[in-house]
């Protein structure tokens, strides 16, 4: 494998649907880090993913992983990718020591110990079939298989979603003890923002097929914070400070995107913290400049 700074790498990419597109998006996933992927439904974050394993092609644009070309290098690629996705992928007939079996055909460095190891873990039976797991166990089975063949490059697409917390919990304590060398990398998309404020280094924020927001999730977190005053107020801030506000009957909301200038700027007013819910729901809604 080459040497490489970021596990992911996209620039300028566009795909073309009908109704929807990704335009030009660009942000890149430094080696050793989690990266939080967040948007609303629709905001274009499995197609993103699609396009960067293949699954989807790209209508112009370039997508590196781990260093190499997503077409050219595909085959060495997804010798050190593992991919979770919210929907099972495995046949329903098929049992984990199937699975086992069938992982071992596909990767050159499968790892039947560690599948084993994460079998007992995770309390999956070897000889059920599939399809008479409970949503966490196939969630359970899906990064058993990814993480067992020590895969660099992890990518998951909602795959904390409908999960009790009990159990989220357990797979995010699994993905940090996976990220300890430092040489592994995660992609994690989720609409569950908690979870990524638990774990993540970085945060991406696309909304319709535009990239809003990306870098550190501390820096965004510490960047970003809300307003509450009366409306009258509102026109005391300068509009560049001013993500978007949000009224109702009791007055003003408003999301700022620089909070120490902010506070150097106007003394007098409060900025409380705003979390990376809060950020997604103002950015959204930018464009309408007020909202309630």
């Amino acid at each position: 494998m080459e040497v490489y700074e970021n596990a992911i790498e996209l620039k300028g990419v566009t795909k073309k649907y009908d109704g929807f597109s990704l335009k030009e998006i660009s942000f890149n996933v430094p080696k050793g880090c989690i990266m939080g992927f967040i948007g609303q439904n629709g905001a274009g974050k499995t197609t993103t993913i699609r396009s960067i394993l293949r699954i989807t092609e790209i209508n112009d644009g370039q997508i590196s992983l781990l260093g190499m070309d997503h077409r050219k290098d595909e085959e060495e690629i997804k010798k050190h990718l593992g991919v979770v996705f919210d929907e099972m992928p495995f046949h329903d007939m098929f049992t984990a020591h199937d699975m086992g079996k069938i992982f071992e055909g596909l990767y050159p460095e499968w790892d039947y110990e560690l599948y084993n190891h994460y079998l007992e873990r995770f309390g999956l039976p070897r000889k059920k079939k599939i399809g008479k797991f409970s949503k966490g166990m196939k969630m359970k089975l899906q990064i058993a298989c990814a993480l067992s063949h020590h895969a660099k490059l992890l990518i998951m697409d909602e795959a904390t979603t409908g999960l009790d917390p009990v159990v989220r919990d357990e797979i995010l304590h699994i993905f940090m003890e996976y990220m300890q060398d430092g040489e592994c990398t995660i992609l994690m998309s989720s609409h569950i923002t908690s979870d990524l404020e638990k774990v993540a280094d970085m945060i991406t924020f696309i909304d319709r097929g535009v990239i809003l927001l990306s870098g550190y999730k501390d820096e965004i977190l510490e960047n970003h914070g809300i307003i509450h005053c009366d409306k009258a107020k509102v026109s005391e801030i300068e509009k560049q400070d001013i993500v978007s506000v949000r009224t109702n009957s009791f007055g003003a909301e408003i999301m700022i995107n620089n909070r120490n200038l902010v506070k150097s700027k106007y003394p007098n007013m409060v900025v409380d913290p705003a979390s990376l819910d809060d950020i997604m729901l103002y950015y959204v809604h930018k464009e309408a400049k007020e909202w309630s």
